[in-house]
C-alpha cells in the first residue's frame, strides 16, 4: 500500500508522507510554479513532474533520487509541412505549439519508455525516459482530427491514456470534445471508439458522433482491461465489451455531471466520481461535498459523505485530481480550492490533510 501521494498544484509540488496514522505535507517544491501533472514510474521509481511557466513555456523535470530534480526535454511539435496552414472543422488555427502537458503514463514495452498526452491534441512517446520525444503523426495525421472541438481550454486536449497491462500494444487515448481513440499496433494506427455515447449541448449533428464527444475522463481496470469507465460531460458511460460501444449509466444519483473518475484495480464493477451540479454551476449539489462509488457496475450508487465539508462548499475536483492506490484500498482527492482528503476505507470516511493548498491540478499515489 502506499504511502506517499504527490499533489501538483498551482503554486508547486507537495509530497505527503503516511506517519503512524496521519498524513503529513512536505513543504512545496517548484514554489509557485504550476505544476500540470506528475507520474513516478513504479520500474526505476523516477518522478516526473510537469511544469507551466506561462509566459516562459512548459518544461518538464526529472527526479532519479528522490530529491533532486534534472530538467529534461519537453515535447515539441515538429513544424507544418511548407505552405500547410492547420485548420479544425470551424476554421480555427490549430497551433502546432505546446501549451501544456495534460498525461503522463509508463509504456511497458519498453523500459524507460513514456506516453505524454498534451494541448493541442498532441500524442507523444519517448523510449529514453523523457531525453526524447517523437509526436504520433498516425493519430495526429488523422483527417478526422479536424472535427476535435476542444472545451474549456478551446484547443482540443488528450488527458487520458489508458495502455492495456498485458499487451502494451493497446492503447486508449481520451480527448476533450474529441472522443476515445484506440491503437492496437503501438500507435500505427489508430480508430474512434466511443460509439454509444450521447451529448446534449452541441448541434444535432454532433450528438451521436463518436468524433467528438466530450470525454472528461477514461480509466480501465488492471484486472479485466477490456471494462472501460468514462466520466463524460453529460454523464457517466462504461464499456463492457472491450470498449466496442458504450452504454450510458442512469442509476439514481445526485448527479451525473463532473470530471474525475477512478476504478477499483482489481474488481471493475467498482468506481468511484465526484460529481458537480451541472456545467453551467459547477460546484457541489447543495453546497455539500460528497463522493459518489458504484459497486454493481453503475446499477446503484452510494453517496459518500463522513469527514468531507457539508456547508458553504465550493470544491470542484478536477478530472486527475481523484486517485486511487495499486491495491485499491486508498483514495486521495483535491479541490480547488485547495482541499485535499485521503480515505482508508474506500471512500466510506475522508480525512482532511490540508484546506488552505493552492488550486490542486493533479493527485497521484507514488510507488512505494
Amino acid at each position: 500500500m502506499s504511502a506517499t501521494l504527490f499533489v501538483g498544484t498551482r503554486k508547486g509540488l507537495f509530497r505527503v508522507h503516511r506517519k503512524g496514522k496521519s498524513w503529513r505535507l512536505s513543504a512545496p517544491e517548484f514554489l509557485a510554479v504550476p505544476v500540470s501533472m506528475v507520474l513516478q514510474d513504479p520500474r526505476d521509481s523516477a518522478i516526473y513532474a510537469a511544469l507551466d511557466h506561462g509566459h516562459f513555456g512548459v518544461k518538464l523535470h526529472r527526479s532519479d533520487n528522490g530529491r533532486k530534480w534534472t530538467e529534461i526535454g519537453a515535447p515539441v511539435y515538429p513544424p507544418a509541412p511548407d505552405g500547410v496552414e492547420e485548420k479544425d472543422s470551424l476554421g480555427r488555427p490549430w497551433p502546432r505549439k505546446l501549451k501544456l502537458v495534460w498525461s503522463l503514463e509508463v509504456d511497458p514495452a519498453k523500459a524507460g519508455a513514456l506516453w505524454c498526452g498534451t494541448i493541442p491534441g498532441g500524442l507523444f512517446k519517448s523510449s529514453d525516459r523523457g531525453g526524447s520525444w517523437q509526436l504520433v503523426d498516425s493519430l495526429w495525421n488523422d483527417p478526422q482530427r479536424k472535427n476535435w472541438l476542444g472545451g474549456g481550454a478551446d484547443l482540443p486536449g488528450i488527458h487520458s491514456v489508458c495502455v492495456h497491462p498485458r499487451d502494451p500494444k493497446q492503447v486508449l487515448v481520451g480527448v476533450s470534445t474529441g472522443g476515445i481513440w484506440r491503437t492496437t499496433d503501438a500507435g500505427a494506427s489508430w480508430q474512434v471508439c466511443s460509439h454509444g455515447m450521447r451529448q446534449d449541448h452541441v448541434p444535432p449533428e454532433h450528438t451521436n458522433n463518436p468524433v467528438t464527444q466530450d470525454v472528461h475522463r477514461v480509466v480501465q481496470c488492471p484486472a479485466d482491461p477490456d471494462r472501460v469507465w468514462v466520466q463524460h460531460h453529460n454523464g457517466i458511460f462504461r464499456s463492457k465489451n472491450d470498449v466496442s460501444s458504450y452504454r450510458e449509466v442512469t442509476a439514481k444519483a445526485p448527479s451525473r455531471f463532473g470530471f474525475p473518475v477512478v476504478v477499483h484495480p482489481e474488481d471493475p464493477d467498482t468506481a468511484w466520481f465526484v460529481p458537480a451540479v451541472k456545467d453551467e454551476c459547477r460546484v457541489p449539489v447543495d453546497g455539500r461535498m460528497f463522493v459518489m462509488r458504484t459497486r454493481d457496475g453503475g446499477k446503484t450508487f452510494e453517496v459518500l459523505r463522513t469527514g468531507l465539508p457539508q456547508k458553504d462548499c465550493y470544491d470542484l475536483v478536477y478530472r486527475h485530481c481523484l486517485d486511487i492506490s495499486q491495491d485499491g484500498k486508498r483514495l486521495a482527492m483535491g479541490s480547488t480550492t485547495g482541499g485535499l482528503w485521503i480515505s482508508e476505507n474506500g471512500g466510506r470516511s475522508w480525512q482532511t490533510v490540508a484546506a488552505r493548498l493552492p488550486p490542486v491540478y493533479v493527485v497521484r499515489f507514488g510507488v512505494k
